[in-house]
């Protein structure tokens, strides 16, 4: 039962995600691919509250079968720009304003994973910058697409630090259960529940807003029951879309 468990749970969607790239989604010219303005955000300076986004998009090459790239775009009331932060495989692993706040992630358009503004915004916004600057692997060299410290290690581990924020990254952000704080059991980043992980290999997620989740060697595949959803591997979610507030 188990064995068939997994074929169905796993290998089957990672199966037809494959399919689905090598008949399409797979871009021609990753290096030349379009990363512009997906059009999710107002003109900075059109937009006078605090702003708070997540973001997550496909990413590069054959990794954008099974994985997103997530970044995180903050902007204090009456700021004319936004500023984003992401953590990449090069040059300085945690890049401000790299890329376009909401641009596309070489062609693939992103996703809202989280979104808050105004006076809310403004409360959280000096704590998220203190999160950032305390994260731990920032050297050159410390990113590792997996299991991590990837991109979506990095905000899930910004994100922990705000539990009353209630963001929750796709199952499809691997990396996101990596222990970025070297311990292995804990509350979820959004403090609803608890997550036991060995070292981002493996692990099992019990929460309110992150459901219920089993990861298997970064494969992630469980059920939202508050947004009723089932997650699966590379598909991502299935179901209701997920509160993004």
């Amino acid at each position: 039962m188990a064995f068939v468990g997994f074929v169905v749970l796993y290998l089957m969607p990672i199966a037809l995600a494959v399919a689905l790239w090598l008949g399409g989604d797979a871009p021609e010219n990753w290096r030349a691919a379009d990363r512009s303005s997906a059009g999710l955000l107002p003109a900075a300076a059109q937009h006078q509250p605090a702003t708070i986004r997540v973001f997550a998009a496909r990413t590069v090459r054959w990794r954008g079968i099974f994985a997103v790239h997530s970044w995180i775009v903050l902007k204090d009331a009456g700021a004319t720009s936004y500023e984003r932060y992401d953590y990449t495989a090069w040059g300085n692993p945690i890049r401000v304003n790299g890329f376009e706040a909401d641009g596309r992630w070489f062609g693939q358009a992103p996703e809202l994973v989280f979104a808050v503004d105004g006076d809310e915004a403004a409360r959280l916004i000096p704590q998220l910058r203190t999160a950032i600057r305390a994260y731990g692997p920032r050297r050159s060299g410390d990113y590792a697409a997996w299991p991590g410290p990837n991109s979506n290690s990095f905000v899930a581990s910004v994100m922990a630090a705000l539990p009353e924020s209630r963001a929750v990254l796709p199952p499809t952000a691997i990396g996101k259960d990596f222990p970025v704080d070297g311990r292995w059991v804990g509350l979820t980043p959004s403090g609803t529940g608890l997550r036991m992980t060995l070292g981002g290999y493996a692990g099992l997620t019990l929460g309110w807003l992150e459901g219920i989740e089993v990861n298997i060697l970064g494969a992630v595949a469980g059920l939202d029951l508050r947004r009723p959803a089932l997650k699966l591997p590379a598909l991502g979610r299935i179901g209701m879309p997920p509160a993004t507030d």
